[in-house]
């Protein structure tokens, strides 16, 4: 009987991949997004119309407004979800280093959202190295009110399989060990500077934080080796609550269960350039597959949501905002799948934190290498944190995107800083994340069965530990278990 049963259920998910022909719609996306897409000047035109995308700022208000006409302009219900977010901008800085504090001598830095709204810490500079957990309990104490110099990522020479923590939970470490203020070395030579939040709440923090270039800090870091340092930070900021808007537009689904499939990207950036890589080149992908849905007349069994988040850089606040709203209305579980586009750039395959999607998406994928052989079908399984997916996923709800592509004239090293501007962008790539991107979203709309579904909270559990994530999850406070 068991055997039956299982042969039952194993005729019928053959049969259901059988189904998923999908060839003639990836063609029509094909041809559309190659001759038609307005991803890369609608790019262009919002960066020097509009500038930086900061929450809370008039630029922001002005970029939500921009995506709002754009996609009421492609025939699409559109509405903003307001929320309430706490705005940070910064102000002033000025970061000094020296060999006494009668002789501190300034150097170049970058204030860390969510800094004080004033600081300002005079005091002795401890090498914490990484800045994990592990290398307080070396330091047994010593940093309490003195200035933490932690790098970011891992440091060269490092062990191999040393984490690489995020700058905010790195802050939050040294603040619980009582650190009086963070230094963090950029590890991208050159002098760049990188800006992001040092907050894992998206509030703001109780000690200043700030970015310094790759190679003062590993030129303070070697001096310490020999003899003290000592740091001053002294900083202003502008902290107050503001109102943002996620943008959301719904391409309805012709079957009646409501389920659901939501495509997103956040739309804010930083302030220090225009933020055409992170995340231009993402929610204007999201934008443009919006407009070839719509353009080609595709009908979807299952509904589409393509939103455009506020506040993913302050705190992933746009989406949490997004996710909370649902609970609310008690219709977190229509969604099916999420996809995020966060800096995805010409992919080269397709990723989801759940394995069972390997089949389906290479399935896709097979169909997609017949139209450009330069899509390889590459799959990822796996789980991560720090984009607007997070939300979704500690709610149990399968996740995914673009992988495999890199990102477009070495502008890696820009992010977060004042080099991510628009020159970076390149044109092709940019209608490959759409073409690409738009036939994975067909195929989840309109496969008659996916075989993930929202996860019980112990699976969920099991998960985020089988993934290494309940380490980072713990420092940033959602770990509920």
């Amino acid at each position: 009987m068991r055997i039956s049963l299982f042969l039952l259920v194993f005729c019928a998910f053959i049969k259901v991949q059988a189904q998923d022909d999908f060839g003639s719609a990836f063609d029509k996306i094909n041809t559309e997004v190659q001759s038609e897409s307005k991803a890369y000047v609608n790019l262009k035109n919002a960066t020097e119309s509009i500038g930086h995308r900061l929450t809370g700022s008039a630029n922001g208000a002005k970029a939500e407004e921009y995506a709002y006409k754009l996609l009421k302009s492609y025939g699409y219900d559109v509405k903003f979800q307001g929320f309430e977010v706490e705005s940070w901008s910064r102000l002033t800085n000025e970061t000094k280093v020296g060999d006494s504090e009668d002789s501190l001598i300034a150097i170049t830095s970058v204030t860390l959202a969510h800094s004080p709204v004033k600081a300002n810490v005079k005091a002795e500079l401890v090498d914490l190295g990484n800045g994990l957990e592990e290398d307080y309990k070396l330091d047994s104490g010593h940093v309490k009110g003195k200035i933490a110099l932690v790098f970011l990522g891992v440091l060269p020479g490092s062990p191999e399989g040393t984490p690489s923590l995020h700058r905010s939970e790195k802050t939050a470490i040294a603040t619980k060990y009582g650190a009086a203020g963070i230094i963090i070395i950029n590890g991208v030579k050159g002098g760049v500077l990188l800006t992001g939040t040092a907050s894992v709440t998206g509030k703001l923090i109780p000690i200043p934080a700030v970015c310094i270039g790759f190679e003062n800090g590993m030129r303070i870091k070697e001096k310490l080796k020999t003899q003290k340092q000592f740091a001053s930070v002294n900083m202003t900021n502008f902290s107050g609550a503001i109102k943002a808007r996620n943008v959301i537009a719904t391409l309805k689904g012709t079957d009646t269960l409501g389920e659901k499939i939501v495509v997103g990207g956040h739309l804010d950036s930083w302030d220090l350039a225009t933020g055409a890589i992170d995340n231009g080149i993402g929610s204007f992908a999201v934008i443009d597959m919006a407009r070839t849905f719509k353009a080609l007349k595709l009908e979807n069994k299952r509904t589409i949501e393509f939103v455009l988040f506020m506040g993913e850089e302050q705190g992933l606040l746009g989406s949490k905002a997004y996710v909370e709203a649902a609970r609310h209305l008690n219709t977190l579980d229509q969604i099916r799948f999420m996809l995020n586009y966060d800096m995805t750039n010409n992919p080269k395959g397709f990723a989801a934190s759940r394995v069972e999607m390997k089949d389906l998406f290479s399935s896709w994928g097979s169909q997609i290498t017949k139209i450009d052989t330069g899509f390889k079908n590459l799959f990822y399984s796996g789980a991560w944190l720090h984009s607007d997916h997070q939300p979704f996923m500690l709610q149990g709800i399968p996740i995914g995107g673009g992988t495999g592509g890199d990102l477009p004239n070495n502008s890696g090293p820009f992010y977060h800083s004042d080099g991510d501007v628009f020159k970076l962008v390149d044109e092709q790539q940019l209608k490959n994340t759409v073409r690409f991107s738009a036939m994975l979203v067909y195929g989840l709309a309109n496969t008659p069965v996916l075989p993930v579904k929202k996860q019980t909270d112990d699976e969920l559990k099991g998960f985020l530990k089988q993934n290494n994530l309940e380490v980072p999850l713990k420092i940033a406070g959602e770990w509920r278990w």
